[in-house]
């Protein structure tokens, strides 16, 4: 059986090219400092981030997308272990906004090269499918927003009290990220660009190896 070298996963010379590259460069190195600095939980969470910056490779993402969604995701993690979040008040809420919208955004064109499942939102303008394309941004940014809350309950309830929870702030954080990914998604769309094409698929016959 024959497989396309490009189904698996980047290379490594993918990972590190462009600004996106610096951004995992950065990652990895927010690590080391967190490990040595702060400890072990606190690494682990930039642990999380090394992961989620390796993915937009994946997808054909823009160099300039891919850039914001990593300094997006070390902003968001670096202003949790530092606790800029109970020091800044608003800050909370711009992250939700602006994070959730980049991260909804890298969702969305992963899936569109990966899967086909969904509409490219870089050729969906041109397809007349422009509306349903910022439909399923802005359903993937929700969704994500509300695994988020429940994460921070689960976290709040059986491992850390000190995880801030309440009513007003969770509506508040769902409905940034919500607005967040529509903006996202209605700029993929207007922005557009050329759309890679999906992975090839396995192929070969019965008996082949």
């Amino acid at each position: 059986m024959t497989r396309d070298d490009h189904t698996a996963r980047p290379p490594v010379r993918d990972l590190l090219r462009g600004p996106g590259g610096t951004v995992r460069v950065l990652a990895l190195v927010s690590v080391v400092v967190a490990l040595v600095t702060l400890g072990p939980v606190d690494a682990a969470l930039l642990v999380l981030v090394v992961g989620g910056v390796a993915l937009p490779p994946l997808g054909g993402v823009p160099p300039w997308l891919d850039a914001a969604y990593g300094v997006g995701l070390l902003a968001s993690a670096w202003a949790g272990v530092l606790g800029l979040y109970e020091a800044v008040a608003w800050l909370d809420v711009v992250m939700h906004l602006v994070v959730t919208g980049l991260v909804a955004a890298v969702a969305h064109l992963l899936l569109a090269v990966r899967t086909g499942a969904v509409v490219d939102p870089r050729t969906a303008r041109a397809e007349g499918r422009g509306a349903a394309s910022v439909l399923v941004t802005a359903a993937l940014g929700t969704t994500l927003s509300v695994a988020w809350e429940i994460g921070e309950y689960l976290g709040h309830t059986y491992l850390d009290p000190t995880i801030y929870v309440a009513y007003g702030d969770t509506i508040g954080d769902m409905v940034m990220g919500a607005l967040g990914s529509t903006v996202a998604g209605a700029a993929l769309v207007r922005i557009g660009g050329s759309a890679p094409a999906r992975p090839a698929q396995p192929t070969g016959t019965a008996g082949s190896t």
